[in-house]
This record gives C-alpha cells, sequence and structure tokens, in this order.
C-alpha cells in the first residue's frame, strides 16, 4: 500500500483494527519507521511512537505535497449483478474513472441492490494499493432519459456505432441484454468496440474506460 485512510488526521494518532493489522501483521513495520496516512483531502507522514498487542501509537511528522491530477472520466453504467459490480470497481479505479452514475435501465433487474457502504470500502482499499488519492464519486439515476437528460454529450457503447478512438469524457454502458429499442431511439452519440463479439457489461466498462484513459 502506498497510505493507510485515517477519517482524521491528528498530530498523535492511535491505529487499530484492520489498518493495525495491516501495518504490524502484514507489512511488519516497527517503532520508529514511517507511516504515510491520508484522509483523501491532505496526507501526511507519521513516526511509529508505540505498538502495543492492539493498537498503534503514531506521531505527525509534516504534511507531504503530493500533486496528482485525474482526466474526467464518468460512466453511466446500468445496474447488473452488483457481485459483478464489485469486482471490476477496483480495476476502473486504478485506470483513474473519476464518476459512476448507476442507471435503473428498462432491463436492469431490480433485485440488485447496490450497497454503498460496501462499495466505499472497496474504493478506500483500491486507493491504497494504488496510491489513488482522490475517491471515485458514485451517484444514482431513476433511468436513462434523466440520465441523457442530465450528460447530453454521453456516448452510448452500443453496436453500429463509430469506433472508439481517443479520450472522451462521459460514456453509457448497458446491463446485460442491451438496451431497449425504447433507449435506442434516444441515442445520438454511438461508439463501438472493433470486435464481432459480445461483450458481457462489465467487460465493456472495462474496455471503454481502458480506451479512453489508458
Amino acid at each position: 500500500m502506498q497510505f493507510i485512510y485515517e477519517e482524521e488526521l491528528l498530530p498523535s494518532m492511535i491505529i487499530s483494527g484492520d489498518n493495525y493489522k495491516y501495518l504490524i501483521k502484514v507489512r511488519r513495520f516497527n517503532v520508529d519507521d514511517i507511516v504515510n496516512i491520508t484522509d483523501f483531502k491532505d496526507i501526511y507522514s507519521y513516526k511509529i511512537t508505540n505498538i502495543t498487542k492492539k493498537e498503534v501509537h503514531l506521531s505527525q511528522i509534516e504534511k507531504l505535497e503530493i500533486t496528482q491530477t485525474l482526466k474526467p472520466f464518468h460512466i453511466g453504467w446500468c445496474k447488473i449483478d452488483t457481485k459483478n459490480i464489485e469486482k471490476v470497481l477496483p480495476s476502473l479505479n486504478e485506470m483513474g474513472v473519476t464518476k459512476i452514475t448507476f442507471i435503473d435501465c428498462d432491463r436492469s433487474q431490480r433485485n440488485f441492490k447496490i450497497k454503498m457502504d460496501r462499495l466505499h470500502k472497496i474504493l478506500i482499499n483500491s486507493n491504497q494499493q494504488c496510491g489513488r488519492l482522490e475517491m471515485m464519486k458514485i451517484e444514482f439515476c431513476e433511468n436513462i432519459d434523466k440520465f441523457l437528460e442530465n450528460y447530453p454529450e454521453a456516448k452510448v457503447c452500443d453496436f453500429g456505432g463509430k469506433k472508439i478512438d481517443g479520450y472522451f469524457e462521459t460514456a453509457l454502458v448497458g446491463c446485460e441484454g442491451g438496451f431497449s429499442d425504447r433507449e435506442r431511439a434516444l441515442f445520438k452519440n454511438i461508439i463501438a468496440f472493433d470486435t464481432p463479439l459480445i461483450l458481457r457489461s462489465e467487460s465493456a466498462v472495462l474496455a471503454v474506460a481502458s480506451k479512453a484513459l489508458l
């Protein structure tokens, strides 16, 4: 990990729980070692001053000035099985996706409920691993009509569109089963992948993010 996350950064800190286990049991940090800690607003270096059986005591050294700029990239993602969302979310986070809007489209399965606390925890762990200092934004939208009203510049990943070439800021990806005819009548900016094969929704999301950002 590049740093660990704590909700509040204080001059003196006591860390327990998962962060304690990671620092002491996994990384084998010792007294006088330096740890970087962030609240995803600022990042400070700390020196470990004491280690007990359940706690790490730290003293703040200095604020670190780290500049990190991500290109804005927003995915409108029609809801799929939450287990599949959670599997690919760390990869999207590492690529630098800045926002995801989950959409209830015509063919979304309504029994899938996205739990924000789980996504938040996944994103924190991913940020710690890849060194990302900005939290990805997550929002929800009631249907594709409203999403395209809010983001009229969005490019829609569907069949028969222009091949993806270069950076753009907003993409819309359908769920399993694709878009309905009613929804397709709303589309203006359609893009497509250079493949004769049909991608799963999560594969399409990863592909469009990598095409636009990497």
